[in-house]
């Protein structure tokens, strides 16, 4: 058995601090068991873009196992993140509302505080066993928020090879423990934020990593972004599969279960590294103005390495699955396979870290599977993951309630409807209890999608796309106003001006009473997150 955790496996059985132990679960399950009750396990993975998959018809082979899962499934070809990063993404998953709504769309935001309760571990209630996990730190911000509805919380450390995640350490208040910590003292910048106990962090790190055999990962192990968190993509989906396990002995649960791969750093072990040395070229597209002016060349080399990594998450999501179905895991349980967001090679920007919202970024994965199906079913109307909520509780049986700004999907109760507009929001520069002044907003309506940019220049500018005629997003049609944009713009306008009219006035009215400069009260308005501030008089 690999060894998937620097502690043992009662850690990801949930004895680790902030978490409740598995060994413990099958009294409480017991009392609560709903006969027959289907489970819930919800797989994301990070930074997957639907438009690098060959499920969706990518020129590389980058997922035949995910293909095998889809002869078993509803597979969403039009689904779209609420955002381009991981905070805003995984919000809207996890309350089925927009950015606007949750406005956890800063980097490392929070939900609003009124909203906490507004979310999928409250609304399935007691009755099932709630898990939650993440190796991206972000999500379990909002863990923290919904702890007191969530009975296991894995530590993001869990099936890691080498960790020094600090948070973990201070469950009371694990929100403010990482963002000290980990995402501030600690993390693995250059300089470390603090020149004493950053440098001691990180040689004590590097001092792990020495110790370790690495001969299966000629990149160097992967990694979680900057924290000190380094992992074997087998330890993780065998820690994945031993969760799930341990929870379908007893049932019913849902199992919330967010994988760093293929997030960067793209690091495949050696039977996948420079498996793509094809000589492919994907359009070339010219730099945007809000881009990184990254070489054409340099991010064809990455795009590369991040389809060999793909082709290796795919590799152990189809064990995975192997695993789970020859268990009998599946046999009562729906699985939703989605990503939070997407990752981009074009135009001068890579990742995403960008104030773009062009198909690569916002278009990611879904599919749907249905304890017992047998046959696959396509859909190809826009979808969005704010509609994820809405369905799964509508499939368990649950009361959907009426704060979710999603509906349900089509293939499970809901309507195919090409008329329907969805969203997608970028505002990581505006404050968060503010009116949303500098933004970039996708709305997606049939086969076009509007582009909304606010706030970055003297003018608002749009761009407007064909998705069914300009797959690549190569012909923008604004500037030629054809008849049918009216109706785009004054929907999205709209759609902007009431959401704005529903945030109270926070700090952003600090500049009419105090002479300094807004973007200073911009850049101090971040820390507020999470509290209301009064109007002043």
């Amino acid at each position: 058995m690999s060894n998937f955790s620097r502690r043992d496996f009662l850690k990801v059985a949930g004895l680790a601090s902030g978490a409740v132990a598995m060994s413990q679960m099958a009294p409480r399950f017991l009392s609560r068991k709903i006969d027959g009750a289907p489970n819930v396990i919800i797989l994301v993975f990070d930074a997957m873009t639907a438009r690098n998959l060959s499920l969706y018809g990518y020129k590389r082979e980058t997922t035949p196992n995910f293909q095998k899962f889809a002869e078993r499934a509803n597979v969403y070809h039009n689904h779209h993140s609420g955002g381009n990063f991981t905070t805003p993404g995984t919000a809207s998953l996890l309350t089925g509302t927009y950015p606007w709504t949750h406005r956890a769309f800063n980097i490392a935001g929070l939900i609003e505080r009124e909203r906490i309760d507004h979310n999928i571990f409250t609304a399935f209630g007691d009755q099932y066993h709630r898990l939650a996990f993440s190796q991206n730190l972000l999500p379990n911000y909002f863990f923290g928020q919904f702890a007191k509805d969530i009975e296991t919380i894995l530590p993001a450390s869990s099936f890691s090879l080498i960790e020094q995640v600090t948070g973990e350490m201070f469950t009371k208040d694990s929100v403010a423990a990482y963002r000290s910590f980990d995402n501030f003292l600690f993390q693995d910048g250059s300089p470390p934020a603090s020149l004493v106990f950053g440098l001691a962090d990180r040689i004590l790190l590097r001092s792990k990593e020495a110790r370790i055999n690495m001969n299966d990962y000629p990149r160097g192990l992967p990694r979680a972004g900057d924290h000190a968190l380094f992992f074997q993509l087998k330890d993780v989906f065998d820690g994945v599969q031993a969760t799930i396990s341990e929870l379908d002995a007893n049932g019913p649960y849902l199992a919330y279960l967010h994988l760093w791969a293929p997030h960067t750093p793209y690091k495949p072990t050696k039977q996948f590294d420079k498996i793509f040395q094809d000589n492919y070229r994907p359009a070339k597209k010219p730099d945007h103005r809000f881009g990184t002016h990254i070489e054409y060349y340099k991010l064809n080399n990455r795009r590369q390495n991040y389809d060999e990594f793909i082709a290796n998450v795919d590799a152990e999501f189809g064990r995975l699955i192997d695993t789970l179905e020859a268990s009998g895991a599946l046999d009562n349980s729906y699985v939703v396979v989605v990503s939070d967001h997407g990752e981009s090679f074009e135009r001068g920007v890579e990742e995403h870290v960008t104030k773009l919202l062009y198909e690569t970024l916002t278009h990611i994965p879904l599919l749907i599977s249905a304890p017992g199906q047998q046959a696959r079913q396509d859909i190809y109307v826009p979808t969005n993951n704010v509609d994820i909520l809405p369905t799964l509780l509508k499939l368990t049986g649950h009361p959907i309630p009426d704060w979710t700004e999603g509906k349900l999907l089509p293939g499970f109760g809901g309507v195919e409807d090409m008329e329907r507009s969805q969203f997608t929001v970028e505002a990581k520069g505006n404050p968060a209890y503010a009116p949303l002044t500098q933004a970039t907003v996708a709305m997606v309506k049939g086969s076009h999608k509007l582009i909304y940019y606010s706030g970055y220049e003297a003018e608002v500018s749009f761009e407007l796309y064909d998705l069914e005629n300009d797959y690549e997003e190569l012909e923008d049609l604004y500037p030629s106003q054809p008849s049918f944009l009216k109706a785009l713009k004054d929907e999205l306008l709209e759609k902007m001006d009431s959401v704005n009219k529903k945030v109270p006035q926070t700090l952003i009215c600090l500049k009419n009473y105090f002479h300094i400069p807004i973007k200073f009260v911009k850049r101090i308005s971040s820390l507020f997150q999470g509290c209301r501030v009064p109007v002043l008089p």
